[in-house]
C-alpha cells in the first residue's frame, strides 16, 4: 500500500494518467550524459507494471544467459559453415537451397554472407528479447543449430572411415 502511494504523484494541472492510474510525467527533462552512473548500472532490465511484461518491450541491459545462448549460435554457424565446407570437398551436397545458392554465387566465401545474415537476425532477436515468443524462437534456433551440427559430424565420421 505504502508503494503504491509513493508510486502515484499527487495530479499536477493538465497530467495525463496511464490505464493503471500512473501519472506520466516527463522524466527527460535533459539527455543523460553518454558516460554516467546510469551506462553501466540503474537501466532497465525488465519491466515493473504486468501489463508491460504482457505486452512486451525494449530493455538496455540484457542477461548473462542471452549473451551465452546469442555466443553458442554464432559459434554452432560457424562450425556449421566449417563443416559444409568440407564435406563438400567430400563430395557431399548442400540440403539447403538458400545456401546452395549463395555457395554457387559466392564460392568459398559464402560463409560471410552466412554469418552476416546470421548475426543480423540474431542482433534483431536480441533487441525483441522482452516480447511473447522471442524466447522460445531463440531456443528453437540453438536446437536446430546442435541437430545439424550434430548431423554434420556424424556425416563426418562416415566420410573419414
Amino acid at each position: 500500500m505504502q508503494n503504491e502511494q509513493l508510486n502515484r504523484v499527487e495530479p499536477r494541472p493538465f497530467s495525463v494518467k496511464d490505464a493503471d492510474g500512473y501519472i506520466l510525467q516527463e522524466r527527460r527533462k535533459r539527455p543523460t550524459p553518454g558516460l554516467s552512473r546510469y551506462t553501466f548500472f540503474g537501466r532497465r532490465k525488465g519491466f515493473y507494471k504486468e501489463s508491460d511484461r504482457y505486452a512486451g518491450g525494449y530493455v538496455d541491459h540484457y542477461s548473462s544467459k542471452l549473451f551465452i545462448v546469442l555466443v553458442a549460435i554464432l559459434g554452432l554457424n560457424v562450425l556449421d559453415v566449417i563443416l559444409t565446407m568440407v564435406i563438400l570437398e567430400h563430395r557431399g551436397f548442400e540440403l539447403n537451397p538458400v545456401v546452395r545458392s549463395a555457395i554457387e554465387v559466392y564460392g568459398d566465401k559464402f560463409w560471410v554472407w552466412k554469418y552476416g545474415i546470421v548475426s543480423a537476425c540474431l542482433l534483431l532477436l536480441c533487441l525483441h528479447i522482452k516480447f511473447r515468443g522471442v524466447k522460445q524462437i531463440i531456443m528453437l534456433i540453438c536446437f536446430i543449430y546442435f541437430t545439424v551440427v550434430f548431423y554434420q559430424i556424424s556425416l563426418m565420421t562416415e566420410i573419414f572411415r
